[in-house]
């Protein structure tokens, strides 16, 4: 049986960053990668680290897992990104045991999301967590929590409208375009990169906008044809890309590179442009505010967008924390089962070795000793006594640990845990 808390020297948190906190740019230093999620969950497993799971997306960067001091956690963090520690301490937030699960609860379920409701985060922590099963590092307990995380996930977006109406950073994006720009159906939109959320922005300029009015330029050629197929849009080289630049009344940029693709230096304009930078890290540098014609919007302003439909999702937030507590619960039910049932089993083994040096006495001493008769009753007395046990263990007032150990010193039993 793995440990919640249990070895009394290895504790649950959850540690990171997010965009409450830290701004785009710090955000971006401690981003990671693919490469950098597979060399971090590697050193945890070289670090003797029991179970963790990391996730990186544009608004955080989190690890949960079990380690002696949240330092370790911290060092695996600061080491496999651009973060130092004393960046992280300044943003950073800390959550142990129950706070920790609380924490991945709210996430999960998009009460935590930089627009409400968002539920893109919760396949980004299954496939976090997949990652880290392949290396070995999901216990018992990581694998039922984000279980349990997944279904609340999933009722709250069945059950509730917290997610109702289109609300995303993509979505906030077009309309702040369509509000912006005048006469949007006859200029020219020019999406440079093809990352997640410029691919939703794309989706969403399509529904809004002329076709023929927007063309895809991607380093790698053939992913921006596979989105411009799907689209109906055209896509141009990289090559070309200073000269559609000077094309374009809005340049919407969603590349994942770790430096600026976009500056002062390339932008030859002959009129206004307003450009998107919907990229972490930042990848339009601020010098082209330099120019005259230029309006720069990060995505951090756009998320500050809040709509009326932003405010109607607040009002199902009740009713979405209210499906958490009842799968918490669950939760914690089970982790506290786990916890006592080696101290019940060993008690219960206990009781039955009195028991049958009982009634291999009894029997000896009484005539027609009707063993079977004895043997039914006393299972049923230890059966009820166990259970007393075990509904007090389950009582959430109970302080767990030092019930065990009464226990296990009145008994003289040890339970192991395994």
């Amino acid at each position: 049986m793995e440990n919640f808390n249990m070895s009394r020297n290895s504790t649950f948190y959850a540690l990171g960053l997010s965009y409450k906190k830290a701004d785009a740019t710090i955000r971006g230093k401690f981003s990671l990668d693919a490469k950098a999620q597979s060399i971090l969950l590697m050193q945890a497993e070289a670090e003797g680290i029991e179970s963790l799971i990391v996730t990186s997306t544009c608004n955080r960067t989190e690890i949960y897992g079990f380690a002696n001091h949240p330092y370790e956690l911290i060092k695996l963090l600061c080491e496999n990104s651009k973060g130092s520690v004393q960046e992280f301490q300044e943003v950073a937030y800390i959550y142990k045991n129950q706070d920790a699960i609380n924490h991945m609860f709210r996430v999960g379920t998009g009460l935590d999301s930089q627009i409400l409701g968002d539920f893109e985060i919760i396949s980004q922590i299954k496939n976090a967590f997949n990652q880290s099963k392949s290396y070995g590092l999901v216990n018992t307990f990581m694998e039922r929590l984000v279980n349990s995380v997944i279904q609340a996930s999933k009722k709250i977006k069945t059950d509730t409208e917290i997610s109702s109406g289109a609300t995303s950073v993509s979505f906030a994006s077009v309309q702040y375009i369509i509000k912006n720009v005048a006469d949007i159906g006859n200029k020219n939109i020019l999406l440079f990169g093809t990352g997640k959320i410029g691919r939703n922005t794309c989706e969403n300029l399509v529904k809004h906008t002329k076709h023929e009015q927007i063309t895809l330029i991607n380093r790698t050629k053939d992913k921006a044809e596979r989105l411009a197929e799907k689209l109906d849009v055209v896509v141009k080289d990289y090559s070309d890309l200073q000269l559609e630049l000077q094309k374009a009344d809005v340049l919407v940029v969603a590349t994942g590179a770790q430096n600026p693709t976009v500056d002062k230096a390339i932008l030859n304009l002959k009129k206004p442009l307003l450009i998107l930078d919907l990229s972490i890290p930042k990848n339009v540098n601020e010098n082209v505010m330099e120019l005259e014609c230029v309006t720069l919007i990060h995505m951090d302003h756009l998320a500050q967008m809040t709509d009326e439909t932003l405010e109607n999702r607040k009002r199902h937030i009740p009713a979405a924390e209210a499906i958490i507590e009842e799968i918490k619960d669950e939760f914690n039910i089970w982790t506290k089962g786990r916890k006592f049932a080696p101290t019940i089993n060993a008690l219960k083994a206990k009781l039955n070795d009195i028991k049958n040096s009982e009634l291999d006495f009894q029997s000896r001493k009484i005539a027609n000793f009707n063993e079977e008769q004895a043997e039914l009753i006393s299972n049923r007395i230890i059966q009820k006594i166990t259970t007393h046990f075990a509904n007090h263990l389950k009582d959430e007032n109970t302080m767990v640990d030092e019930s065990i150990e009464w226990i296990e010193k009145v008994f003289k039993i040890e339970a192991l845990v395994k």
